[in-house]
């Protein structure tokens, strides 16, 4: 997921929380709290976000940077789309809602129990549970799950190769050459549904996990959503009330108990979503108690940082999460299709001046794939210490044999802190190495749609991804050659590398079960991508809980995936 999620948290990172390996997009290790560990603050309540003290009931505000990229569950592949989908539309699998390493576990969802998987692993039989409504009453149907599919396909959802890649017809259809996807087969008399692979997956399970999966019912409209809701979705939230860029509604389902799909609670509070585009105003509102939950995407400004830890210090808590940043390089274009230019970029990169603008929210690192996630290398980064001095004397060389300097580049950034200062800082760091960089900034919700129009071929830029499920093969779609597609592509390096491609072949296959065993592989196909320099990786996040001292601390749960989990936020 990117920018900031649709995930990740509680990793091990020099003896912290480990988030280990389960089965979903984003996630890794082992850690298996049921909430968070801090204190439960004061009991003074805030200003701003009135509600009902208890455990049930209430209303509370919460404040995010960006807004989400879609609303639409179909389409959404941020951390702030997925913090509100997954609780809203619930696939046939889903994710247990608690901390660290058990958050990470697949549970049944609309499906009664765990698939029948046979065929070499190329063939998922499923059975819908009975009596399922969606929110507006309507009943839930087997071949609901066909056309959410489907309907994944026709919006272009970032992730569509997980499903083009794996079932079989999705591409065809996805390319219009088939009504229907020919692997798909449901019975509404039985509720039996069966997809057919063209290849095993080891990770498939997660795929069917996705928020994206969460089931609309067939007729839905075939194009993305915006101001509007699908208004119909199966989970114990419903959104409402979007005003783009501005605020929208997470609210209770009032037909939702804790016990109409075990395992999905019904959740204690409505919420209003605020989008504060000034983080510094984000975490002030936070701090003075007239908004409750700071969105775990962003980041507290440093400037307030001991503000926050001395008069906040018992409802604030910082969790290491699995995450990759990094400033992504079109290998197919110039300066960035030579490898010495690449080179010269990561020599010169001060991982520390960069942790410095994050507040010190940053594990300097040169990997892809993050401390906690099987298949991280142990061994030393190629082209320098990541905690240490960069040589620019070292990359200013390599600049000139790569017969790249004086290059014209744009470096593509985000309008919001501190990715803003990111894109700065990048910027001139390629001016002083010998290229001829300047930085075009964009709103934060255009962002990511912007960069991955593949007809601009951006040359470079700020990127991140947290994880969507934990297995190193969610990190390597960023690099994986049959990701590249027209629209919301999430290989903007447009990285085409035949090694990389065999290599994920057979690790692709690995069930999530038997995932440790090709952890040295995993690490050997890592280093080989450092070593050839196709991403500038400098940061692992480190993650805010930050609420309004009205919250009961004691009692949140900071999912692995999906941050704070809105189903355990209750009012003391």
């Amino acid at each position: 997921m990117h920018k900031t999620v649709t995930g990740a948290t509680a990793l091990a990172v020099a003896g912290a929380l480990a988030l280990g390996v389960a089965a979903c997009g984003g996630g890794s290790s082992s850690s298996s709290n049921s909430g968070s560990s801090g204190g439960s603050g004061g009991k003074t309540s805030g200003s701003g976000s009135s509600g009902t003290s208890g455990s049930g009931g209430g209303h509370v505000t919460v404040v995010q940077g960006t807004a989400p990229d879609y609303l639409d569950p179909q389409e959404g592949y941020t951390t702030q789309a997925a913090n509100a989908m997954w609780i809203s539309y619930t696939p046939l699998y889903t994710y247990a809602h608690k901390a660290g390493q058990a958050g990470g576990q697949v549970i049944p969802g609309l499906a009664q129990d765990y698939p029948q998987i046979t065929d070499g692993g190329k063939k998922y039989t499923m059975t819908l549970r009975q009596g399922l409504k969606f929110s507006d009453g309507k009943a839930v149907k087997a071949s609901d799950f066909p056309f959410t599919v489907q309907r994944v396909l026709k919006v272009k959802w970032g992730g569509s190769s997980f499903i083009t890649a794996y079932i079989k017809g999705a591409a065809d259809y996805a390319g219009g050459k088939a009504k229907d996807i020919s692997g798909i087969t449901a019975d509404d008399s039985t509720g039996k549904i069966t997809v057919e692979l063209t290849q095993a997956y080891g990770a498939f399970l997660n795929v069917l996990a996705f928020p994206n999966m969460g089931l609309v019912p067939t007729g839905s409209p075939m194009k993305t959503v915006t101001t509007d809701p699908l208004p119909s979705g199966v989970g114990p939230y419903m959104v409402k009330n979007i005003v783009p860029n501005r605020s929208y509604d997470i609210v209770r389902n009032p037909k939702w108990t804790d016990t109409t799909i075990p395992g999905i609670p019904a959740g204690h509070v409505d919420l209003t979503v605020k989008i504060a585009s000034n983080t510094q105003t984000e975490a002030e509102q936070v701090l003075n108690n007239s908004a409750d939950v700071f969105d775990w995407g962003d980041q507290i400004p440093p400037s307030l940082m001991p503000q926050v830890q001395s008069q906040a210090g018992d409802r604030f808590k910082k969790v290491p999460s699995l995450s990759t940043y990094y400033f992504f390089m079109n290998t197919q274009n110039k300066p960035f299709n030579n490898q010495q230019a690449r080179e010269a970029v990561i020599t010169a990169l001060d991982r520390r001046a960069l942790s410095r603008l994050n507040g010190g929210n940053f594990i300097e690192t040169c990997w892809f794939l993050p401390a906690g996630m099987v298949g991280h290398p142990s061994s030393p980064c190629p082209y320098g210490d990541p905690k240490g001095k960069p040589n620019l004397a070292k990359a200013k060389q390599l600049v000139q044999q790569s017969g790249m300097a004086g290059t014209e580049v744009t470096v593509w950034g985000q309008n919001r802190d501190p990715r803003k200062e990111f894109t700065a800082y990048y910027t001139d760091l390629l001016n002083k190495i010998g290229f001829k960089a300047k930085q075009k900034v964009i709103a934060d919700t255009q962002y990511f749609p912007t960069i991955g129009n593949l007809k601009l071929h951006p040359q470079t830029g700020f990127a991140d991804w947290n994880q969507d499920f934990p297995n190193p093969s969610d990190f390597y779609l960023l690099l994986d050659k049959n990701t590249i597609q027209t629209t919301n592509n999430e290989n903007p390096g447009e990285v085409q590398d035949p090694h990389i491609q065999s290599e994920l072949a057979y690790l692709n296959k690995v069930p999530a079960s038997k995932l440790q065993s090709a952890a040295s592989r995993w690490a050997a196909l890592d280093q080989y991508t450092a070593k050839k320099a196709y991403s500038a990786v400098y940061g692992q996040d480190v993650k805010p809980m930050f609420y309004s001292n009205k919250i009961d601390f004691s009692k949140v749960i900071f999912h692995p995936l999906f941050g704070t989990d809105y189903t355990s936020l209750q009012l003391k």
